[in-house]
């Protein structure tokens, strides 16, 4: 599982011309699935997502969460994020999982970021379709979490 994580102002996401969803202040998470993702890398994401301390205190040092500072999440499938384009110029996306896969897992994280947050700080956009997502990037401020098959140092 990825997921980038961008620290932003504001983000939104529609599709065709309706706006699925927007947040203020907080991250908007593009999130990837690969083929030996479970629940429980849903699970370990989100923790991550939800406890990420990379707002600023009083001191101007990233300090805090979203908890601490009210912030909210839009999470937004992309399967792209799997993409390899090692070889030739057309990526590849056969390490993405497939959508009757990918789906639950994409939900799973959502409940779980809509458990820990609050429903309503936790917007989507819509699995599977073509979404027009705008930000504007706070910082910037961009996080890569990977899961534990990609990990850096994982077992």
């Amino acid at each position: 599982m990825r997921a980038v994580v961008q620290r932003v102002a504001r983000a939104s996401v529609t599709v065709g011309e309706e706006r699925l969803a927007e947040i203020g202040r907080g991250f908007l998470v593009l999130l990837g699935m690969t083929h030996d993702d479970t629940v429980d890398d849903a699970a370990w994401i989100s923790r991550k997502i939800a406890g990420l301390r990379v707002f600023d205190d009083e001191d101007d040092h990233m300090n805090l969460s979203l908890r601490d500072v009210g912030g909210s999440v839009l999470v937004v499938s992309q399967f792209t994020l799997y993409g390899d384009a090692v070889k030739g110029n057309r990526p590849s996306f056969v390490a993405a999982a497939r959508p009757e896969q990918a789906e639950p897992l994409y939900r799973a994280v959502v409940d779980n970021l809509r458990a820990e947050l609050g429903r309503d700080r936790v917007g989507t956009g819509r699995f599977g379709a073509d979404m027009r997502v705008e930000l504007v990037n706070d910082g910037p401020v961009t996080i890569l979490l990977e899961g534990k098959g990609n990990r850096a140092g994982a077992a």
